[in-house]
């Protein structure tokens, strides 16, 4: 009798189990059991395993498809609540088996887990032309076939078609938002086995845009930000750098679209935020702007001595900046809290045409500028001695001196002589060539025999410009040749005997 109550009491809890709504797991009754939480759903689900009725304080092993993925302990009750991830599969049922030891034995119990198919969508949200990537899991096997939907406008859009799943039911595939009304939008597929109703689907949120014409530049450039999906004739839209205000007061249309400059504020070099918000558009994601070291030279044109100026911004504000003129360092100089500084310095002689100014502390971080050096020559100089066709001295081995006008230009000048036996100066009748002479003249420190010579002479300024040679100019050095000279003597003292022994003779005739 006792036994037949025993056995009344046991099926009266099983047809009140089976009378209540459906649960997310099967039960067993009369012995241990495990239930389900969810007990669909797609691969990757966190699934708790709820057991109960088990060996109190022994260890619990949870097999998914006869592979163990979980273990755990019992309590004193012999109850236990292990969580699990859905490994990959297609879709289907998969047996769930949990197995706890006991010396005398083991206690087990099996539920049923059923995989269907799902979609993830990554980024989950942003503007329009946003390339998203859309996962498909637990499809059926090799299905094919499988078209990805996107609802717009009040009704589904294919975006990607014949996509075929692999062998564990997985696919992937990526594609950009289409032009999409600001909000949610589901995104869906189906396939030749899997019904668009029995897949999880998946939502992207389109969220008011932004964009700027540039995504690096200097300090005072000015860029351009368009916004777009906001509300409409919304108010109050400002931009905002590195958190703080550049402009403020901007009113979108009745698209909700807008468009305004502003110009990069003194920081820095570095990565920046940007963006923007309105009074009911709040959390816009954020651009990216590099603020990049930049130079301004005043003047940007000159000659050698000008006061050079040089005023730099986006600089680092933890390090000194070389400040280079062509290969040459000319100044040092530290930035300020804003990574801003001004430095001068005189320009040094260098060649006329371009020349590099750079500011830097680093081959990635520094900045440059062209100053160019002027190109106008210098007057031509006026020779003036030894005169044209004049003579040097009686005889040879003269040194003599040279001279011409002064010229001046704002570069400095130097001059340039030339003395040759020839007028046309070939580099073979060249004798003499003196550079970089300061003053406008010039002594020989060697004698010249006798001859005829010529000579002419330029100015080269502080930057290199020529002005042209002077016409050659000719002298001649001595009277005679040594052996004239000699000659022109003997016949001087022949002559003075003859007529001192005539003056004689003459005296005595008349005595």
């Amino acid at each position: 009798m006792r036994l037949l109550s025993r056995v009344l009491v046991i099926l009266v809890v099983c047809l009140i189990a089976m009378a209540l709504p459906a649960v997310p797991a099967q039960a067993q009754c009369g012995g241990p059991f495990i239930e389900l939480y969810p007990s669909s759903g797609v691969p990757g689900t966190e699934v708790a395993v709820n057991g109960q009725d088990f060996y109190a304080g022994k260890y619990v092993d949870i097999y998914y498809a006869g592979t163990i993925v979980a273990t755990g302990r019992t309590n004193i009750k012999g109850d236990f609540t292990i969580l699990f991830t859905v490994p990959e599969g297609y879709k289907g049922a998969y047996q769930v088996h949990a197995k706890v030891g006991a010396d005398v034995g083991y206690d087990t119990a099996d539920a049923v887990f059923t995989v269907k198919p799902g979609l993830t969508v990554s980024p989950q949200k942003g503007p329009v032309g946003t390339t998203v990537t859309v996962e498909g899991r637990g499809f059926a096997k090799n299905e094919g076939g499988i078209e990805l939907e996107y609802y717009l406008n009040g009704s589904y859009e294919t975006v990607e078609g014949n996509i075929l799943a692999d062998a564990k039911g997985n696919w992937e595939t990526s594609f950009p938002i289409p032009p999409s009304t600001r909000g949610e939008h589901k995104l869906d597929a189906e396939g030749s086995v899997s019904r668009l109703y029995e897949v999880e689907d998946a939502t992207f949120e389109v969220t008011p845009e932004i964009s700027i014409d540039k995504s690096s530049g200097s300090v005072g450039d000015n860029i351009t930000m368009t916004g777009g999906r906001f509300a409409a004739n919304e108010r109050d839209i400002q931009i905002l750098f590195d958190g703080e205000a550049v402009v403020t007061d901007i009113r979108a249309d009745d698209t909700g679209y807008w468009e305004e400059n502003f110009q990069v504020p003194e920081m820095p070099t570095g990565e920046y935020s940007v963006t923007a918000e309105g009074e009911r558009t709040q959390d816009i994601g954020e651009l990216s702007f590099e603020i990049e070291p930049d130079i301004v030279l005043s003047p940007d044109e000159g000659h050698v001595g000008t006061d050079l100026t040089v005023t730099g911004h986006g600089f680092a504000t933890n390090e000194d900046v070389n400040i280079m003129y062509d290969d040459s360092q000319v100044a040092t100089t530290e930035p300020n809290d804003q990574g801003s500084f001004e430095v001068s310095f005189l320009v040094p002689a260098s060649k006329y045409g371009e020349r590099l100014v750079t500011a830097g502390y680093a081959a990635e971080n520094e900045a440059s500028a062209i100053f160019t050096m002027e190109s106008d020559p210098p007057p031509i100089p006026e020779p003036i001695s030894p005169a044209d066709g004049g003579r040097v001295g009686l005889r040879g081995k003269v040194k003599p001196t040279f001279e011409w006008s002064e010229v001046s230009d704002d570069s400095g000048v130097r001059y340039r002589l030339q003395i040759a036996t020839s007028a046309n100066f070939t580099a073979s009748s060249v004798i003499v060539s003196v550079t970089d002479l300061t003053e406008a003249s010039y002594t020989m420190t060697e004698a010249l025999p006798y001859g005829t010579y010529y000579w002419i002479v330029q100015a080269v300024d502080g930057a290199e410009n020529e002005s042209g040679w002077t016409a050659a100019h000719s002298f001649r050095v001595g009277l005679l040749p040594l052996w004239g000279f000699i000659a022109a003597i003997v016949a001087a003292v022949v002559l003075l005997g003859a007529l001192i022994r005539f003056l004689l003779r003459r005296r005595i005739y008349y005595y």
